[in-house]
């Protein structure tokens, strides 16, 4: 699959189109790719900011795992808050005001007000991102053809984007306050353009949603009531695939440039490549990942990328050169990059849900994740060494490669 982004000079005019499956996948590929750069581009200064507050790798993975903890409490809400606002009005306001807590997180003098402001960025993180997968879901179902891992590629390439824009701003002395308030504002006109792109008629959305629930109708109250009832148990080996996902992502944002630069003698302009390395591979996986389930299925896809995971976090472990190191990265991110794509689309499908509401849980489940990835890292790093930390991610690819093939009899359709 080949994922096209509009140029500058085509976005007015795709303003002014009626709304269309192929403009909505335009403006819901902006929404993700928008959200990729956000955050990441804070990430290659996180060096300057465990200096600057003089952190231990505890007291740094404690305090990175701010992000996720207001992701945490903020996800279960994601259903409730989408069905308020509206899908596009949550991503649009929703954008603006992770912005804003970056910028503010980035010129904080205290490592107090950069965890609170590190605490609401996540916590909007996560209704932002379950309002783009939600929207996601619908505008595949609209198009008929699968497109969840070409929109998560370009998360992946927003991701790479802000890794390269932060190394770059690094390497040049821009300081982290300006380069955040710049990032902030031209990503936020970015996000408010493809929120107009990204329109669903209402009509449609009903015939969808009508589509979707007419198949045995004179069964649906009772299979609504099963679902609810097994909601969890439907859900749990999507989100263990998830994590595990989510964890390469992890360890690239808040430990590939310390690994590189600290462990591996690697230059500071090339620790900073450690995060573009793994979201760069992810993209290609993800650019990939239809095609590739289309052939195998997304079980043996899955139990792949979990194999590659291990394989790839074991290459960075044992790497004797930071090459080597930058090498296993790539691997790791090319595994994981079906995961998260295809448990998001499972979950958009659960029958029997408010809308919203599977996205929203499994996004909340998810990011219990990340509540102990970091930390445990770091402390294992405190103990013995950040070679052994990273043995983590090592674990987690065993996983997903025993949960993928678990699910080979799965009679949920992922």
């Amino acid at each position: 699959m080949i994922i096209q982004a509009p140029t500058v000079t085509a976005v007015p005019s795709l303003l002014l189109r009626p709304a269309s499956p192929a403009r909505a996948r335009t403006g819901v590929s902006l929404m993700f790719l928008t959200n990729g750069v956000l955050f990441s581009a804070l990430l290659p200064r996180y060096p300057e900011i465990k200096a600057a507050f003089d952190l231990t790798n505890s007291q740094f993975g404690l305090l990175v795992v701010a992000f996720p903890t207001g992701a945490l409490v903020a996800a279960g809400l994601g259903g409730r808050v989408i069905r308020r606002l509206g899908v596009l009005r949550t991503n649009a306001v929703g954008s603006v005001l992770l912005a804003v807590a970056l910028a503010v997180a980035a010129a904080s003098g205290s490592v107090w007000s950069f965890a609170a402001m590190l605490l609401l960025a996540g916590a909007v993180d996560a209704l932002v991102d379950a309002a783009q997968n939600v929207q996601g879901v619908l505008v595949e179902q609209w198009r008929g053809r699968s497109a969840m891992n070409s929109f998560h590629a370009l998360w992946s390439v927003g991701a790479t984007t802000g890794g390269l824009v932060g190394a770059t701003a690094a390497a040049g002395g821009v300081s982290i306050s300006t380069q955040m308030v710049v990032n902030g504002a031209v990503w936020v006109v970015v996000a408010l353009v493809a929120c107009c792109l990204a329109v669903v008629p209402e009509h449609v959305r009903s015939q969808l949603r009508s589509a979707e629930a007419a198949p045995d109708a004179e069964d649906a109250v009772g299979r609504s009531s099963s679902v609810r009832r097994h909601a969890w148990r439907l859900l749990v080996p999507f989100v263990v695939l998830a994590i595990c996902g989510t964890l390469v992502e992890d360890v690239a944002n808040n430990w590939a440039v310390l690994y590189l630069g600290d462990v591996v003698a690697a230059p500071t302009a090339v620790a900073g490549l450690g995060l573009s390395a793994a979201l760069g591979a992810q993209f290609v996986g993800r650019v990939l990942g239809d095609p590739m389930t289309d052939r195998w299925g997304r079980i043996a896809v899955a139990r792949a990328g979990g194999l590659l995971v291990a394989a790839g976090s074991l290459l960075v472990v044992l790497a004797p050169t930071y090459v080597v190191a930058l090498g296993g990265f790539a691997v790791a991110g090319f595994g994981s990059a079906t995961l998260v794509p295809a448990a998001f689309a499972a979950a958009g499908r659960v029958p029997g849900l408010p809308e919203g509401t599977g996205i929203a849980v499994l996004g909340w489940l998810m990011r219990i994740g990340f509540l102990v990835t970091s930390p445990a890292i770091g402390s294992v790093a405190d103990l013995t060494s950040l070679r052994a930390g990273l043995l983590v991610p090592v674990a987690a690819g065993l996983v997903a490669a025993a949960v993928a093939h678990g699910q080979r009899r799965a009679q949920v359709r992922v």
